[in-house]
């Protein structure tokens, strides 16, 4: 399995990137799992309690069951992936089987900000964005996509997801092998690495050439 963990600030255009490079594959087994997608349960806290947590901190994440997934899913072997309902900031009751593909993405802010984790990757990409453009994508997305008000997403940013994309973001983009400029949509660099990855598929698993 090949594996290429996209990374970059909250905003970024991750998620766009990761889609558009799913595109260019041409491929049926390749997919794409979020690192906040295993965000801990707090389901023992109340929503109030959960909303002052710190989601941008490497704490809030069960970065070991991803490592353990991964690892699983190298060795041929299916998982089940944790959904995240960013609404009631706790896990979703639902979940999906995962089946080991060709290509998996990892997708996540602070996934090389983790040793062990990058240390899985055979690409590490990293998508920088100017702070201001980043700031518009999260207010949009969390306005439309989570249920969030502009006042809680500016409190939260100012208090929590700034100061650790200073801390634990910015800091690991020094473990990428690509530096993404201007945002997910970078066309020169999306056929760069499309390419690669068309290499490197054509090369481990050319039986999927005929599929």
């Amino acid at each position: 399995m090949i594996t290429i963990g996209i990374a970059g600030g909250s905003g970024s255009g991750k998620s766009t990137f990761s889609k558009l490079v799913m595109e260019n594959l041409h491929q049926e087994r390749v997919a794409c799992i979020k690192h906040d997608a295993y965000y801990k349960p707090l389901d023992h806290l109340s929503l109030e309690e959960r909303a002052k947590v710190n989601f941008d901190h490497p704490s809030s994440l069960d970065t070991g069951q991803m490592i353990e997934d991964i690892m699983a899913l190298k060795n041929g072997q299916a998982i089940t992936v944790p959904e995240y309902d960013f609404s009631r900031h706790t896990r979703a009751t639902e979940s999906h089987l995962l089946e080991p593909p060709v290509v998996l993405i990892v997708e996540g802010i602070l996934i090389f900000a983790e040793p062990e984790l990058r240390g899985l990757f055979d690409i590490k990409v990293f998508i920088d964005a100017d702070d201001d453009d980043r700031l518009m994508r999260r207010m949009l997305r969390d306005i439309h996509d989570r249920s969030r008000d502009v006042s809680s997403i500016v409190e939260q940013y100012c208090a929590t997801v700034k100061p650790m994309h200073l801390e634990f973001v910015e800091p690991s983009k020094r473990w990428a092998d690509i530096i993404v400029p201007g945002g997910g949509q970078n066309k020169v660099c999306l056929d760069l690495i499309s390419r690669k990855l068309h290499m490197l598929v054509n090369r481990e698993y050319p039986e999927q050439l005929h599929k």
